[in-house]
């Protein structure tokens, strides 16, 4: 796994750029249906976990810790980012699925509240810790493979790609929701042993993408500036970027809080705000993912043409105007496909960070600490905001305050607007063909 074949820029054109882009992607895909698959199915296994009490509680125990597995994301993302700048994204992203498969498989694996009392939420617990190590080792280093890999010209587009697997992943974690909602399960089982299934199925596709990515080439941007430099070596080299670090905080807090708002919060809010049943939120929320996982190409292709501040400053505009007034208008709906294009329409917003957020970051730092500079600070911001986001909002509503966590994330945004303002466009100063 160490060992790193010494590739020529000849080898990273044509098919084997496409297959080891290919690969590095549907192992994303499996990472993220492995860590969705918990908010997606948390409104079924919150009773089997926790103590009897109301549906609130029991989902801000689940959303506890859904928090608490993103604050082990920083330290994935320092491990394996140090370890991907050393020993190669390929070993990095090799590790990080199958710690992944091993989380999935506690989680599918441990019996209930009612058999073994407390140790039931602790397995849960440590299930997540060991899933936020492989998700937060997985965004830097899935990042930097997809910017090192793809050609400068088309850098945008392809990068796009971890969103696009990213949003397949909690994709599919719903398709398996609706599938077993509508098709193969009553109510009844879903909620005592049904919600297991998921489980299973992403520590098995674990296995699959740990085959794949056997399969990937080393890129040349690692292989050219590999080192043997100690990891406090690696650490010190990222603090000879403060600079870089800082926007990678500054572009990243207000995208990923109205990512984890109009994506995983909201098939919650649909059911204990609006009072929908949880399979209409589950088609709604499936329906505008689809939809807005087909849009990160586009914007990301847009990107290599307009630069990629010009993108990001319209996300800063439209979200600091449209989300209170969007979700005080989703608040009041009553028919489904009112919610969905509401939905819809926050999301098509968002496309202007999702989509090419991954290769802003990847262009602000030399390759012999790519990995760790894009993977750690944004994994810091994500734990402290994207993780807090879907808490939050709950305890809001529970002291009766819904609308004030909408205006939160209006500031965030408001402050990342600021960054993409002030910076310049990476595209013309991109550090990775330096």
């Amino acid at each position: 796994m160490n060992q790193q074949p010494a590739l020529t820029p000849a080898v990273q054109t044509g098919v084997q750029r496409l297959r080891s882009i290919f690969s590095g992607s549907v192992g994303n895909l499996v990472e993220w249906y492995d860590w969705y698959v918990y908010a997606a199915f948390s409104l079924y296994f919150a009773k089997a976990f926790f103590p009897k009490g109301d549906q609130t509680a029991q989902l801000l125990n689940t959303a506890a810790i859904f928090a608490v597995g993103f604050l082990m994301r920083p330290l994935g993302a320092w491990l394996l980012g140090v370890y991907a700048d050393r020993r190669g994204r390929k070993a990095a992203l090799m590790l990080s699925v199958t710690m992944m498969c091993g989380g999935s498989l506690i989680i599918a694996l441990t019996p209930g509240y009612a058999q073994i009392g407390i140790a039931a939420p602790v397995f849960l617990l440590i299930a997540r810790l060991l899933q936020g190590l492989s998700v937060g080792g997985e965004y830097g280093t899935s990042a930097t493979y997809l910017s090192e890999m793809a050609s400068s010209e088309r850098r945008g587009f392809w990068s796009s790609f971890q969103y696009v697997t990213l949003i397949m992943g909690q994709l599919l974690a719903l398709a398996v929701l609706i599938l077993l909602q509508q098709v193969f399960l009553t109510a009844e089982q879903l909620d005592a042993w049904g919600w297991r299934i998921p489980f299973v199925i992403g520590a098995l596709c674990a296995v699959v993408a740990l085959y794949l990515r056997r399969s990937m080439s080393e890129t040349t941007a690692f292989t050219a500036a590999r080192k043997t430099a100690s990891n406090a070596d690696t650490l010190k080299a990222l603090a000879a970027h403060p600079r870089a670090v800082a926007i990678v905080v500054g572009l990243t807090l207000g995208g990923t809080l109205a990512f984890y708002t109009f994506t995983t919060y909201m098939q919650k809010f649909l059911v204990n705000s609006l009072g929908m049943s949880k399979g209409t939120a589950t088609l709604i929320s499936a329906a505008s993912l689809f939809l807005y996982m087909l849009l990160q190409p586009l914007v990301g292709a847009l990107s290599d043409r307009v630069g990629r501040r010009p993108i990001l400053i319209a996300f800063g505009v439209l979200g600091v105007l449209g989300t209170v007034p969007l979700t005080t208008a989703l608040a009041a709906v009553t028919a489904p496909i009112q919610a969905f294009l509401l939905i819809m329409l926050a999301l098509t917003i968002l496309s202007g960070y999702t989509a090419i957020n991954a290769v802003v970051k990847a262009e602000l730092f030399p390759a012999e600490v790519r990995a760790l500079g894009v993977g750690l600070p944004y994994a810091l911001t994500v734990s402290i905001f994207g993780g807090s986001a879907e808490y939050l909002a709950l305890w809001l509503k529970k002291i009766g305050h819904e609308p004030w966590f909408f205006w939160y994330v209006t500031i965030c945004i408001g402050i990342s607007l600021a960054v993409y303002v002030l910076v310049p466009d990476t595209r013309r100063t991109s550090k990775i063909d330096a």
